[in-house]
């Protein structure tokens, strides 16, 4: 692996060297390597998640290598560089059509993908749903036992390639229509709500106290999250922004699924 970086490294150094073959011989290498779950974009190392710059820019050269193409088989054809995974079967994947997960992405056994889409150098753990018209963006990392509720938005971040991309923890509930983009955090088991959207300077506020705790792109485990508004002033006046609210935390007196269930009723928060 060493050598696959130092490699990739040079070529993202030095234009001229990118498109000779040994630099073609060690992207191929490291992308295979990505869709089949060997390394990966980003992981947590005592418990910080790191970044892995050199991975990121294989997958940009990628790009640069890989020409246009028809691809596709029947009615189903499209135009494009990256092909897409062909044997959920063998990968103890379930997959809905049209699901789609491209090549250099990594989904484990026992992923299901209803009607959805994985970008390259997204990881998807076991465990986890991907649900109706869910997509998870190029190099966002998420968790096992995370269910991504129908049409959850989970941006791609791929540059700057030392940027921290989306991550999801295990155990996570993200409900519908949610929308997570420019690596925003949410650590285990948090539970969001249906519409909360999180942007890197999205105010998380927890509102569980007597007085409000601000955060921005983390949200903390277990949290429950629901969308909120709070005023702020402008030269034409007076108006209300879009914030996220911290209203609880999930029970650890019950399993988790339990757990889950009786946060939403708690809080009322929709799923």
């Amino acid at each position: 692996m060493k050598q696959l970086q130092n490699t990739i490294e040079q070529a993202m150094a030095n234009p001229s060297y990118a498109d000779e073959q040994p630099v073609r011989n060690a992207v191929d290498t490291v992308i295979a390597a990505l869709d089949r779950g060997e390394i990966r974009v980003a992981e947590k190392v005592d418990g910080i998640w790191v970044v892995h710059a050199w991975v990121k820019q294989a997958i940009l050269l990628y790009f640069r290598h890989r020409p246009l193409e028809v691809m596709g088989d029947g009615f189903y054809r499209w135009h494009d560089k990256i092909p897409i995974k062909q044997d959920f079967a063998a990968a103890g994947v379930r997959a809905v059509p049209p699901a789609t997960a491209r090549f250099g992405s990594f989904v484990e056994r026992g992923a299901i993908l209803m009607p959805s889409y994985v970008n390259i150098g997204a990881r998807v753990g076991s465990g986890t749903m991907v649900d109706t018209w869910a997509t998870v963006g190029s190099c966002a990392q998420v968790g096992r036992n995370v269910h991504l509720s129908g049409g959850v938005g989970i941006g791609g971040v791929l540059e700057p390639p030392s940027a921290v991309p989306v991550i999801v923890e295990d155990g996570v509930f993200v409900g519908s229509r949610c929308i997570l983009v420019e690596g925003v955090v949410i650590e285990e088991e948090a539970v969001l709500g249906a519409n909360v959207t999180l942007t890197a300077s999205t105010p998380i506020l927890d509102v569980t106290g007597s007085e409000p705790v601000e955060l921005r792109g983390r949200v903390p485990a277990r949290s429950v999250v629901i969308p909120g508004t709070r005023p702020k002033r402008f030269p034409a006046g007076e108006f209300f922004v879009p914030c996220a609210l911290i209203i609880g935390k999930r029970s650890a007196s019950t399993d988790k699924k339990t757990s889950l269930n009786q946060a939403l009723r708690d809080f009322g928060v929709q799923a």
